[in-house]
């Protein structure tokens, strides 16, 4: 079988994600969503509500999986018997990024190929970022997420809003 890993925080998985994962999905027998559990950024959902959205978000994708990891993605892929890591590109500055975390992908892993695959252009200006952002402020982000999503959005900053009531 040809195994790919889709890495990422995926906070929270956006229609820009979900477009990546789509068309990736169809290159391989299988393929993993990799959600990193050690991140530099400070995740809103937590790591069991991450997985929750995307097991939603791919329930109707049986050669699909969402699973966990920590360190190293090449390492990861390695453990899964995964041959490629899928990466998706939104814009050039994307780019020089990606480009360096091939590199040094490459350097470790021999044999675990990138695949750079860029998002339809209608999604090339999302991020979780801005949708967070939005979302925070009242905004419908339903163009930008699933409808699972924009619900666990307004729950969140809902309940976020709620507390810091509640301190004051």
């Amino acid at each position: 079988m040809r195994i790919a890993i889709y890495p990422g925080t995926f906070d929270p998985v956006t229609k820009g994600h979900l477009d990546i994962l789509s068309r990736a999905k169809e290159l391989f027998d299988g393929l993993i969503i990799a959600v990193a559990a050690d991140s530099k950024k400070s995740p809103l959902f937590t790591l069991g509500e991450r997985m929750e959205l995307l097991l939603e978000a791919t329930k109707d994708m049986p050669n699909v999986s969402v699973r966990v990891f920590e360190g190293l993605t090449v390492e990861f892929a390695r453990q899964c018997g995964a041959k490629a890591i899928i990466r998706g590109l939104r814009a050039l500055s994307d780019f020089e990024y990606e480009f360096q975390l091939a590199l040094m992908n490459k350097k470790i892993a021999p044999d675990i190929e990138t695949i750079f695959l860029m998002t339809q252009s209608e999604y090339s200006f999302i991020s979780s970022s801005a949708i967070k952002w939005a979302a925070s402020l009242h905004a419908g982000v339903l163009d930008f997420v699933p409808q699972h999503v924009e619900k666990a959005l307004n729950m969140k900053f809902a309940s976020l809003r709620s507390d810091s009531n509640e301190k004051d």
